[in-house]
């Protein structure tokens, strides 16, 4: 409602086959850019373009590290970038990129664009906002009292792609998938408009198509300060469930071969060293039995390294969830978004916006019956429908009056 410029962008990226999702997941991101002269659009777009295609070059059965490295990798892409053109330098973005795996949710993280996870009526944030405020409520320096104050400021990013040549990415997971389940990335457009609950009863109650488009109606409802990005991914297949014998991160890469290759290097020194002692050339005896001595050294450091990785590798990524929150449908959350509809009918009529009024009406009164009912889910869909209708419709006339300006 107040930007001139989109500095959001996403992708999708779905497997094609089996095979592929197998070894590769689908891979969903949004990133937020931040930076003057269409720096921050810029940057954005770098992360969506350059992530996909470096994860899928890095991933050598190893989608964990790939998708941190793709990120790496992005982060050192744009700070180049920044610092090749004065305009663009500093520029930067959050990225938030979820992949659906075999052994569950992985989720590779900086900045404050969200990562949520709905199952049943729970919502849990499962990224870390790396923002001023959620940095220092977790360091214990400020109190929640100052919190809800406002004394800190909401909008400072503490951590983001580009600025900077390296930079730390969080990582989270594996999540288990089960039947139902639906996976939410937003930008702040909408996280800072809407609360968890909000997201959480409208994620639950709505189809995916109508939940989205109603989420960014109300933000814009609500000032709509920012861009809004949302994406929502649902697990529908039974082939997308995680099973006990998958719960575990993806295997390490290739260099767990190592302490195989150095044993192999081992025995043939010690045969060297037999052979040597037998035709009587015994200090090249001594140096092959010592050589065979450092492999076998190295290659049971390298086991015991790749020992250790797996054991750490079993374990969950990150600290998430870091938020858990009831999304129950209310008759409270029905009456706001009852008086929310009313306003925006008021406003319908000053501006003389052209709506479908039986149409509407209709929704209205399906709305109202299954309140009375106690249906609230029915009744967020009936409202929301309406709610969607009014503001396409506002939509249009806002086109058509910049269209006859062009125009003129």
């Amino acid at each position: 409602m107040r930007r001139s410029a989109n500095q959001d962008s996403y992708c999708v990226t779905l497997a094609e086959d089996r095979e592929k999702w197998e070894r590769s997941g689908h891979l969903l991101i949004v990133a937020d850019g931040m930076g003057a002269h269409a720096a921050g659009e810029l940057a954005s777009r770098l992360s969506v373009d350059l992530i996909p295609h470096h994860y899928t070059k890095l991933n050598r059965g190893d989608p964990v590290r790939a998708i941190l490295q793709a990120l790496e990798e992005a982060n050192s892409e744009i700070y180049r970038r920044g610092q090749a053109n004065p305009e663009f330098r500093s520029m930067g973005t959050t990225t938030s990129a979820l992949l659906i795996l075999p052994v569950g949710a992985i989720v590779a993280h900086v900045g404050d664009s969200r990562v949520y996870r709905l199952r049943g009526q729970t919502l849990e944030q499962l990224t870390f906002d790396h923002s001023l405020v959620w940095e220092m409520r977790a360091s214990g320096e400020v109190s929640e009292e100052a919190l809800r104050n406002n004394a800190v400021p909401k909008n400072v990013i503490t951590r983001s792609l580009g600025p900077n040549a390296n930079v730390q990415v969080d990582l989270e997971g594996p999540f288990p998938l089960q039947k139902g389940d639906r996976f939410l990335l937003c930008s702040d457009g909408l996280s800072g408009q809407l609360n968890d609950e909000e997201i959480g009863v409208l994620l639950g109650s709505l189809d995916i198509d109508v939940a989205v488009r109603a989420m960014v109606d109300l933000a814009n409802l609500r000032g709509g300060p920012d861009n809004i990005t949302v994406i929502i991914a649902e697990v529908k297949g039974d082939s997308l469930v995680t099973h006990a014998d998958s719960s575990s991160p993806p295997p390490p890469s290739n260099s767990s071969s190592y302490p195989v290759v150095f044993g192999v290097i081992a025995v043939i020194c010690v045969l060297a060293s037999l052979v040597l002692m037998l035709v009587s050339q015994m200090p090249l005896a001594i140096i092959s039995f010592a050589a065979a001595v450092i492999a076998g050294l190295a290659g049971w450091i390298k086991m015991q390294s790749a020992t250790s990785d797996s054991g750490d590798r079993s374990a969950n990524l990150g600290k998430g969830p870091h938020r858990k929150v009831q999304c129950k449908p209310s008759h409270a959350f029905v009456d706001q978004l009852n008086s929310v509809i009313q306003e925006l009918q008021e406003w319908v009529v000053e501006s003389g916006v052209h709506v479908n009024q039986r149409e509407l009406e209709a929704a209205l009164s399906a709305g109202k019956q299954a309140t009375a009912s106690r249906n609230y889910k029915q009744a967020i869909y009936h409202y929301c429908t309406v709610l969607i209708a009014m503001m396409r419709d506002a939509r249009a006339k806002a086109d058509a009056k910049d269209n006859e300006s062009i125009d003129y």
